[in-house]
């Protein structure tokens, strides 16, 4: 019987999918970067295995199957860790330089290409609807079933998106990436609900005046 995910305080599953892509939603596992509330939301593989399930890169039975893997195999589990994050800071810096401007360098284009040249040789060309689609199956490559979407995700949005609409959240110490689907490229915050109604509440404090 397939073990299931341990609890954890981590909110690897229940973190806002709000990047628009798969693969910016991997770097918003990174709370608060270079601040002092910074929170880390992948500190184990099994939160690796939620977070996947949560943001649909898997599905239920799936995650079900890799977390009763990586608890019989502890290097399993610590490559799926180590290279989920290495993927994840490529993303974020990738995404970081695109949103202020500029292009992302070199090196970075060319890591991403290898772990994605990694993944499709673990991947299967299948049919789905007029057309096909890349799909990784668990059994054949664990790591790669969860990486192999994202990076598709990324290349993807790459070769075929406008790159003026990645962004980042302006919200203090926020630093989220998302792709922005708005009509008229406004959107400048993660969530308007959050990081948006802080910014509105630190303008309307500033422009209180101090009571004689």
């Amino acid at each position: 019987m397939a073990k299931p995910i341990e609890a954890s305080n981590s909110r690897a599953g229940s973190l806002p999918l709000v990047g628009s892509e798969i693969a910016f939603d991997l770097t918003n596992t990174s709370s608060g970067r270079g601040g002092p509330k910074h929170l880390e939301h992948l500190t184990c593989a099994d939160d690796v295995i939620r977070w996947a399930q949560h943001s649909r890169v898997i599905n239920p039975s799936e995650a079900a199957w890799l977390a009763n893997e990586i608890g019989k195999d502890p290097g399993l589990a610590r490559r799926l860790l180590k290279r989920t994050l290495e993927l994840r800071e490529l993303v974020y810096t990738i995404g970081a330089e695109l949103a202020a401007g500029r292009p992302p360098p070199s090196i970075q284009i060319e890591q991403l290409t290898h772990i994605h040249t990694t993944c499709l040789a673990c991947a299967k060309l299948v049919a789905h609807g007029q057309g096909f689609v890349w799909s990784w199956i668990a059994a054949d490559g664990p790591v790669e079933r969860i990486l192999g979407p994202i990076s598709l995700s990324i290349l993807t949005l790459l070769t075929q998106a406008n790159l003026s609409r990645v962004k980042q959240c302006q919200g203090e110490h926020c630093g989220w990436i998302f792709f922005d689907t708005t009509k008229n490229k406004s959107r400048r915050w993660c969530e308007m609900e959050v990081c948006g109604n802080r910014a509105k509440q630190r303008r309307h404090q500033g422009t209180k005046r101090p009571r004689k």
